[in-house]
């Protein structure tokens, strides 16, 4: 990177973090004590660990990383558990024995260096094909795992370890809520005092929240995941098929008037990306009405309004193969802000893969990225 790019570069972090909603207590819902104050303070700053906890193909992350990042300010750690790992419908008690020793051994080190956790269940394909096809089984299969998880974790303060029941159940909204209290239920009775952690379906989405009820436990933190704009932060996609693959160098915001946008727009046409060029379309029509992240999350806001339950934002993050830098820094910026002016607390996708914090060149946090999510806080405050 040359000199002035780096001047025009820090310019536009600092501009894009000074136009973010500044943390006000008129933006907090007040919400019940429910949920220790000192617990939610835990989950305000963190990051998933995806890979950590998977067989041979585990990527556990340094222990120099993991201080480095607790040193930077990063309370919380949301750590993804392989839902068919530690499921006997489709591993064997041996693979099923390693994972939950790999789940001990990461949770130690985590508590050891001061970090909160989140054990995420996060199913892949083969759950959810069992899942939309005969819940019943899906349903004791989940039980199943969370007995075992359960033994791990219990093991640890119950300040300090949560329990996310199901990352972005892939079924209807009237089935989950029956089923996530239901599950809910079983899993209070394995770990009485631990906070539990969970969302609605279509991927967690905040304009899913309205279609989703609060368990009667008051010991839970609702999670919402967010990608919006989708055509942004998955551009470049790891997936040559996917249209979004076809689509680079997509600013944000996205306006129909910028001249990067008008070039995407007849690259696209000139190479016949028809699909791509369709979604472009889309967004640039959506983003007249949802010109900036606040617009899109104003769906949690009002249920956290009639509701009174705390938030988390426990997934967002834009894919590093065709974002442009400022813009990545500036929606990552917009996202942590608007999370921290209304006491919602907000975890990073991911740590080191395609959408990571980490830079790939030093194998250390991005400066730039940390700068952008960490904003003004300081560690130890909300």
């Amino acid at each position: 990177m040359t000199a002035s790019r780096g001047r025009l570069l820090s310019a536009a972090i600092l501009l894009s973090i000074s136009f973010a909603s500044p943390a006000s207590a008129d933006t907090c819902v007040p919400v019940p004590q429910t949920v220790a104050p000192d617990r939610l303070a835990a989950l305000s700053r963190g990051f998933n660990t995806d890979g950590w906890i998977n067989g041979q193909k585990s990527a556990p992350p340094s222990r120099e990383l993991l201080q480095q990042l607790r040193k930077a300010g990063m309370s919380h750690v949301r750590l993804p558990v392989p839902a068919e790992r530690v499921m006997l419908r489709f591993a064997a008690k041996a693979e099923r024995d390693e994972t939950l020793r790999a789940l001990e051994t990461a949770l130690k080190q985590l508590t050891t260096l001061g970090y909160s956790v989140s054990v995420d269940l996060h199913p892949g394909d083969r759950f959810n094909r069992l899942h939309k096809d005969d819940p019943d089984a899906a349903l004791r299969a989940l039980e199943e795992a969370w007995s075992g998880l359960a033994q791990v974790i219990r093991s640890y303060p119950a300040d300090r370890v949560f329990a996310e029941l199901l990352n972005e159940p892939d079924v209807e909204a009237d089935r989950w809520q029956k089923e996530v209290e239901s599950l809910a239920a079983f899993v209070r009775q394995l770990l009485p005092a631990t906070t539990l952690v969970v969302g609605p379906v279509n991927w967690q989405r905040a304009d899913s929240l309205p279609q989703f009820r609060p368990l009667p436990d008051p010991n839970v933190v609702y999670a919402i995941h967010v990608y919006d704009p989708m055509v942004f932060t998955h551009q470049g996609h790891w997936d040559a098929q996917d249209p979004l693959h076809d689509i680079i160098d997509l600013p944000y915001p996205i306006s129909a008037s910028d001249p990067a946008v008008q070039m995407l727009r007849r690259d696209l046409q000139a190479r016949g990306a028809t699909k791509a060029l369709g979604m472009l379309d889309t967004a640039i029509a959506i983003a007249r009405d949802k010109p900036s992240v606040d617009q899109w999350l104003e769906p949690a806001v009002a249920w956290q309004q009639k509701f009174a339950r705390p938030l988390i934002i426990n997934e967002f993050g834009v894919l590093k193969a065709g974002a442009p830098r400022d813009s990545r820094l500036r929606w990552l910026a917009s996202v942590a802000a608007y999370a921290r002016a209304h006491c919602w607390g907000w975890t990073h996708w991911e740590l080191a893969q395609g959408f990571g914090l980490v830079d790939s060149s030093t194998g250390k946090p991005d400066p730039g990225v940390m700068r952008a999510l960490l904003g003004a806080s300081k560690p130890g405050k909300r």
